[in-house]
């Protein structure tokens, strides 16, 4: 029995296909719950602390500001599961907080957040490519001085050697894409900033490298349906899957396949009493 594809296309969904095709099938089809990674939750925290940031009047943009920011996302995460399911102990927790401080401050090493001109925070944009359902969220969008659209990304982690940017750099563009769908014009900038080490890496969309990602998302789509038809999505042993949550489910981690059915989360009908 063939396999549904996912209703939509992200830059993560993206990178998960070309990085291994068992893994994407496993979160974006089979919708395997994922255990919560410290790397990923700390993104999320300092992602939100940055929003509430940007959510100031700009004189108040300040490091103090920023730091009260993050203890009002800390205590917004507290109760999230991803944060919950960490299970921290008081000095693990201590230290995931004092690098999120870290990076926070780092921040205001990359860039003056008063100087900024945002249009949009944490935008959850969707569009329709050809027959593709694309989505995406743009950290921060905001207008340059001459008026020109720029989508920033923030990342927590280091910046990639400079043999890897232009890898990143496409997810970035995916949001370019997205923009001139929506909004009927081709950002003027597009901007990866790495609070890990304090990079930035900034490119200029074209419509040579939109027209060349729109040709990409049509071939990853076909190879998604091939593959969904085939039940064929092949795992790709490497240093990713340290990091990986489905080892039980990978032929190539000692895993069984045949465990799948039974992890599936079970769809709630609507109407449905609830349960206990």
């Amino acid at each position: 029995m063939a396999l549904s594809p996912p209703t939509t296309l992200s830059p993560s969904k993206v990178s998960s296909f070309k990085d291994c095709a068992l893994a994407f099938r496993f979160s974006a089809i089979d919708q395997l719950p994922e255990a919560p990674s410290a790397a990923a939750v700390k993104g999320t925290l300092v992602h939100l602390a940055l929003e509430y940031l940007f959510d100031r009047e700009a004189e108040d943009r300040t490091v103090d500001h920023a730091i009260a920011d993050l203890d009002r996302a800390t205590g917004t995460m507290r109760e999230d599961p991803d944060f919950v399911g960490l299970a921290l102990d008081a000095d693990a927790e201590a230290t995931f907080l004092a690098d999120a401080d870290r990076l926070v401050r780092r921040y205001f090493e990359v860039e003056d957040p008063r100087t900024v001109h945002p249009v949009g925070l944490e935008l959850k944009l969707e569009a329709q490519v050809d027959d593709i359902r694309v989505r995406g969220i743009i950290d921060r969008l905001e207008l340059d001085d001459q008026g020109g659209l720029v989508v920033t990304d923030y990342k927590t982690g280091r910046s990639p050697s400079t043999n890897h940017q232009q890898g990143r750099l496409g997810g970035v563009t995916f949001y370019a894409l997205l923009c001139e769908e929506l909004f009927g014009v081709l950002p003027a900038q597009v901007k990866l900033i790495y609070l890990g080490d304090g990079l930035t890496i900034t490119t200029e969309p074209s419509e040579q490298s939109i027209r060349g990602l729109r040709n990409k998302l049509r071939a990853l789509w076909s190879a998604i349906a091939t593959a969904c038809e085939r039940e064929d999505f092949r795992p790709r042993p490497g240093p990713l899957c340290n990091w990986c949550s489905y080892h039980a489910f990978c032929p190539a981690q000692g895993g069984d396949l045949a465990l799948v059915d039974a992890a599936r989360p079970v769809p709630v009908e609507l109407g449905a009493p609830a349960a206990g």
